[in-house]
């Protein structure tokens, strides 16, 4: 594992590669895809975090950021797509502390493909703002956010999807989901959709709710406890970010300390 403690300009190898941030400075992190690549940020500490990603033409690269911070962390991201290449950026937020992020995902080029994916545990104020844009022809956007809200928990999404004039059959689809365990949490989910081009194909689709009563004394009833119905529940919402690793021994790991994060509270 790589840590990264200073400003630093990181250029992806193929294959997977892991790094720590962990420091008590505002970082500027700049990370080049130009290869097929995997890596897992694990975000133990940073005062704030600006980062500027690229995803070269033809390649594939997923980053999957996991947030383990016990403090506020406030982030500043934007994303540049090259031609055929697919870039997806995730995110694991799991720190229980409050959190600001800010994501631009540009699709620059014919037949650029991004994905934002966002599994957050909500015990603290989390705040998103999203906004994929199609530029260029033939560009497809994703974006799907999944959220668990915990008792004190507050959750803000602003999803914007935008296909710009003379982005010809792109697509720009989203979804957000947020799941709750009793009455009173809150939870907002903002779905944008500006689109300024007739051919193509844009959605979007949003469900806040709790966790159904019948649902939850049926578990019980098989001989678990609450807390136990409660985590397994969560678990199968939010782990399934983490399956965007191909290895399955950092999937496990991560699955491990997802579940020993939901059993703590």
């Amino acid at each position: 594992m790589k840590e990264i403690r200073v400003n630093q300009n990181i250029r992806l190898e193929s294959g997977f590669q892991e790094y720590l941030i962990e420091s008590d400075r505002k970082l500027d992190l700049s990370i080049t895809c130009d290869t097929n690549c995997q890596a897992l940020f694990r975000i133990r500490g940073a005062k704030s975090l600006r980062i500027r990603g690229y995803a070269a033409d033809g390649c594939e690269a997923t980053l999957l950021f996991w947030n383990e911070c016990n403090a506020p962390l406030e982030c500043d991201e934007s994303y540049e797509v090259g031609e055929d290449a697919h870039l997806i950026a995730a995110y694991g937020e799991c720190g229980g502390a409050a959190v600001d992020r800010s994501i631009y995902f540009a699709l620059r080029r014919p037949n650029a493909h991004g994905e934002i994916l966002s599994a957050t545990l909500a015990s603290s104020n989390i705040n998103y703002r999203m906004n994929m844009v199609n530029f260029a022809p033939h560009t497809l956007g994703e974006m799907r956010n999944f959220a668990v809200v915990m008792k004190q928990g507050r959750l803000m999404i602003d999803a914007i999807g935008s296909i710009v004039n003379g982005a010809k059959q792109s697509k720009n689809h989203q979804t957000s989901r947020a799941l709750s365990f009793e009455d009173g949490q809150h939870s907002t989910i903002l779905p944008e959709l500006l689109i300024d081009e007739n051919d193509v194909e844009a959605s979007h689709a949003m469900s806040i709710g709790r966790v159904d009563d019948e649902q939850l004394y049926y578990l019980m009833s098989r001989g678990l406890t609450l807390p136990q119905v409660t985590a397994l529940i969560s678990s199968g919402y939010l782990m399934p970010v983490a399956d965007v690793i191909e290895k399955e021994e950092v999937r496990s790991v991560l699955r491990e300390e997802l579940e020993r994060k939901l059993s703590a509270l």
